[in-house]
């Protein structure tokens, strides 16, 4: 009978074991999952003063809309928390968004070269960007439906594991249609 009961008590912890090791995987999961958007968007952010310098020429008059751009990638260095990268993020889409309309008034700048291959290199960062927002918030979704069923949400209390924030879109405008005129 005593080894039925310490057998019984050994599988109890190496289930234990393995709930809070699965656990620690997902909040791992996560954690890269995030690093890989703030790689993304370093590189976003390493790609903007290129596209900066290259339509400053262009655009003397759009000062403000530069101005901001430089602001933006000072508060996105200094941000912490997936919020606060989150509505930053979304702010420097505006105003890229900004930049690339003006372009149109601009046909030179069209032409140019060294802002197309910018242009290019800006929306494969920006695809890239969304694989790994998607990634990171279904990573986050699983992870936090862990914390939250049983058995394994005794263990996550137990050893105050916390649920991640999603990464989404708080503005207005983000959400908008964008609107394609294909008349010009």
């Amino acid at each position: 009978m005593g080894w039925i009961i310490l057998g019984v008590v050994v599988l109890l912890i190496l289930v234990l074991i393995g709930m809070y090791n699965g656990l620690v995987r997902a909040r791992q999961k996560v954690k890269n999952a995030w690093s890989q958007i703030d790689v993304q968007l370093q590189r976003r952010f390493d790609l903007i003063p290129n596209l900066v310098e290259t339509v400053k020429g262009y655009m003397g008059h759009e000062e403000g809309t530069l101005t901001k751009i430089a602001e933006l990638r000072t508060s996105w260095a200094n941000a912490s928390g997936v919020s606060e990268k989150a509505e930053l993020n979304n702010q420097l889409s505006g105003t890229l968004k900004t930049i690339m309309a003006v372009s149109e008034n601009y046909p030179e700048l069209k032409a140019n070269q060294n802002f197309l291959a910018l242009q290019e290199e800006l929306q494969n960062t920006e695809n890239k960007l969304t694989f790994a927002r998607q990634f990171y918030n279904d990573s986050a979704t699983m992870y936090n439906t862990k914390l939250e069923v049983v058995p394994t949400n005794i263990i996550a209390s137990m050893f105050n594991f916390k649920p991640e924030e999603l990464f989404k879109v708080d503005s207005e405008e983000a959400r908008k249609n964008v609107k394609v005129d294909f008349g010009k």
